[in-house]
């Protein structure tokens, strides 16, 4: 007695998706047996067009240096970046300068609209909030430049 492994069917809790199961099952096996799809409906076909692309080899390969590409990204070296990424990097330097000098302008022509709606939103300065916001900046500050000096230190070790 013969039995297909392929006819096990996993109990569903829900009639729609064991029937879904079904009819993707029956379209793998019509699809690996070469059978005629004139009798599919059109998912039966979106299926079986699935199985078939999935049944074929990958057409990319790995690119020949991908070996000394990995070797170098495990060791923690960088590799020489790409052109496009010198092209990318250059382009986006350039529209931060266009955007900065736009809001520069846009704020020097339309500023003495808006402005003084701004200012008069905001509430008056308390000195004693300025002198914290201050104290603050300053440990921000030598917080960044004593991690600079150690860095330093210890690279020239």
């Amino acid at each position: 007695m013969n039995h297909d492994i392929d006819d096990t069917i996993p109990p569903f809790d829900d009639v729609a998706r064991e029937h879904e199961w079904l009819l993707q099952e029956r379209a793998m096996r019509r699809e690996r047996l070469h059978l005629d799809p004139a009798g599919d409906d059109a998912k039966a076909s979106r299926y079986r067009m699935l199985a078939r692309i999935l049944r074929q080899p990958l057409q990319e390969s790995l690119p020949p240096d991908f070996a000394r590409h990995m070797a170098t990204l495990a060791t923690g070296r960088t590799a020489k970046p790409l052109s496009g990424t010198r092209f990318e990097l250059v382009l986006t330097t350039f529209l931060v300068i266009v955007f900065g000098l736009a809001t520069g302008w846009a704020t020097v022509i339309y500023g003495k609209a808006w402005l003084p709606s701004i200012s008069a939103a905001l509430p008056a300065p308390d000195p004693l909030a300025i002198r914290w916001l201050l104290a603050f900046a300053g440990c921000i500050g030598m917080s960044w430049l004593l991690g600079s000096w150690q860095q330093h230190r210890h690279g020239h070790d």
